[in-house]
Formats: structure tokens, C-alpha cells, sequence
């Protein structure tokens, strides 16, 4: 499916797509040939076949469909947002000498390369009492000593002062050595919690200023310094957290239920939602190879013998009402 399938077919849907829809989330099934709807909300991710018979099509749970097709316009902003910093780029040695390439905020400066950004969040932490931070896997992937180094001095520094840091990270570096060694040297008040999927790198200081990332890469981000916006990624932050697991200074240990890790359950999740096995892996923080690893653990032992039985079977299985 195209980037803007998912917008133009929701776009498009009717009231007679609409009920189809409904009949099929009421009655379980409806048959899979002859309406000119069904093209429609099979592209939409609304129905699917059964996996016991072709000849019937399932709904797809509403609030699992909207979820997919938010994201994909979520994805839609994004390439849109990154076209326009291109066209920027692009068009800027053109411009008369003096003529700004755009009009920023005095709230929002945007910073490029790592050595400037992370000057600008050590600049922001001078006399800091709070660190919030969300870090996903990449950043611990490896030690990198220009990178880590100084962040270790600024976080010992403000913790010297009395202040406190709460970092969110992926499960998959519940047991990272490069992570361990870090709060191994990290002395005061300091708390660790993770979740499956979490936000891009976000860091927030005294509840003032926040860093997020301004593209893909790491190589740019925004300094924003908007008291809404500041307080809206602290909210968020906070919620965030209330949802993770501890697992700094004291881990909880994560329920296996039904034979199924909290690991496998989250993958189920996005099998469920039509994720490939490259998507899942990054939105957990894993290589492709264990996320396969546990799609066939899981395979296994709802005794599936293709893909698209798995995902029946998951949702047949309570797999998923159970983490709830």
C-alpha cells in the first residue's frame, strides 16, 4: 500500500462501507465476494480474511484499525516535514546574501551536529535540579566516549546538587552492559524505567526547556523553550512513566502469563496490527533475528503454520486481553 493510500481510501469511505463494516463486527464475518465495498476497507485494514476460510472475511478490531491508519498518517506529516527541511536546503545557496532561510521562534532554536546539541543541554543543566529523559535502544547500541562521557560529568554534576534524574529506556536494554555501566558510575538520586515502545530521544530540563529531535537522524534537534509545549512533553513524560516497569535501582520482574513473555505479548500486538517483522523489530528495539526468534517461539505455541494464521490465533488466543 502507498504512503497516501490509507488517506485517500479513508477519505473515500462511505456509508454503505461503513455499514459492511458494522455488519461484520456484529455478526463475527460477512462473505468475502460481491460488494463493491469490500476493495475498499480490505485497503483500509478494516477487514481480512479468515485464516480457517477465504471465503470470509473478519473485521479488524476498530481501535486497532484507527491506530494503524494514525500512523500512517503520522508517517505521512513526518516525510512531509523532512521534504520541506530538503526544498530548504536545496534552495538556500540560491537565496540573496542576508535573506533568511527562515523566520525561528526565540522559543524553538534548532542545533545541528552532536558536539553543538550536546553543548546546548549542558548549557541548559547548568544549576539544574531535574533531568527527564527518554532514550531509545539506538543511543546505547555502543559506548561512544565523545557522546557518553560528557553526559556522564553533567548528570553527576546536577545529582552532586541534590536533584534527581527518571530515565525511560526499551525493555530490550533492561540487561545492556554499555546502560549498566553507566548508573554503575552515576552516584544520588537516580531512577530507570522502561516500556516496549517509548518516544523518540526527548530530554527535559527543570521542566523548562526540552531537546527533541528536529529529523531523523540524531544530528539535529529543537531546543524548546514554549511553556505549552514544555509542559505538554512533561504530561506525557509523566504518563509515560506511570505505565514503564522499574528497573533502576530496584527491577521488577516482568509476569510471563500463559506461557507468553511480556516480549512475545508486545509482538503479538503489532503481528496483530500487519506490522513487518522490520518494523517490529525497530518499534521494540531489537534486530530483525530476534524478533523472528520470538514471532517462531510464538508460532510454536499457538500452533500456527503461517503467517497469517499467527495473527488469527492471536486474536483467537486471549494473548492480548491478557496484558490488559
Amino acid at each position: 500500500m502507498s504512503g497516501d493510500a490509507p488517506h485517500r481510501a479513508a477519505d473515500a469511505l462511505r456509508a454503505e462501507a461503513l455499514d459492511r463494516y458494522a455488519r461484520a463486527l456484529d455478526q463475527g464475518h460477512v462473505p468475502a465476494s460481491g460488494d463493491a465495498e469490500t476493495p475498499l476497507l480490505l485497503r483500509l485494514g478494516l477487514l481480512h480474511p479468515a485464516g480457517d476460510d477465504p471465503s470470509r472475511l473478519e473485521p479488524v478490531a476498530p481501535h486497532l484499525a484507527l491506530h494503524r491508519l494514525l500512523r500512517a498518517s503520522e508517517d505521512r506529516v513526518a516525510e512531509e516535514r523532512r521534504r520541506q527541511e530538503r526544498l530548504a536546503e536545496t534552495l538556500a545557496p540560491l537565496l540573496r546574501p542576508g535573506e533568511p532561510v527562515e523566520q525561528e521562534s526565540p522559543l524553538v532554536t534548532r542545533h545541528n551536529g552532536t558536539e553543538h546539541i550536546g553543548r546546548a543541554i549542558s548549557e541548559a543543566m547548568t544549576g539544574a535540579t531535574e533531568l527527564l529523559a527518554v532514550q531509545p535502544h539506538r543511543s546505547y547500541v555502543k559506548f561512544d566516549p565523545a557522546v557518553h562521557e560528557p553526559a556522564l560529568r553533567r548528570d553527576q554534576a546536577l545529582l552532586d546538587r541534590g536533584g534527581r534524574i527518571r530515565a525511560l529506556y526499551q525493555h530490550t536494554l533492561r540487561h545492556a552492559p554499555t546502560l549498566a555501566a553507566r548508573y554503575e558510575r552515576l552516584t544520588g538520586d537516580v531512577e530507570a524505567r522502561s516500556l516496549d515502545e517509548i518516544t523518540d530521544r526527548l530530554v527535559i530540563v527543570d521542566g523548562a526547556v526540552a531537546f527533541i529531535p528536529a529529523g531523523p537522524e540524531r544530528s539535529t534537534a529543537l531546543e524548546v523553550r514554549h511553556p505549552a509545549i514544555v509542559t505538554f512533553l512533561v504530561t506525557t513524560f509523566d504518563r509515560l512513566w506511570r505505565l514503564a516497569t522499574p528497573m533502576y535501582p530496584e527491577a521488577d520482574r516482568q509476569p510471563t502469563l500463559n506461557g507468553v513473555t511480556p516480549r512475545q505479548r508486545a509482538i503479538a500486538t503489532l503481528l496483530v496490527e500487519g506490522h513487518t517483522d522490520a518494523v517490529i523489530a525497530d518499534r521494540l528495539g531489537m534486530n530483525v533475528r530476534t524478533a523472528r526468534e520470538h514471532i517462531a517461539k510464538l508460532a510454536t505455541l499457538l500452533g500456527s503454520g503461517s503467517r497469517a494464521q499467527l495473527g488469527y490465533l492471536i486474536a483467537r488466543s486471549g494473548v492480548l486481553d491478557s496484558a490488559e
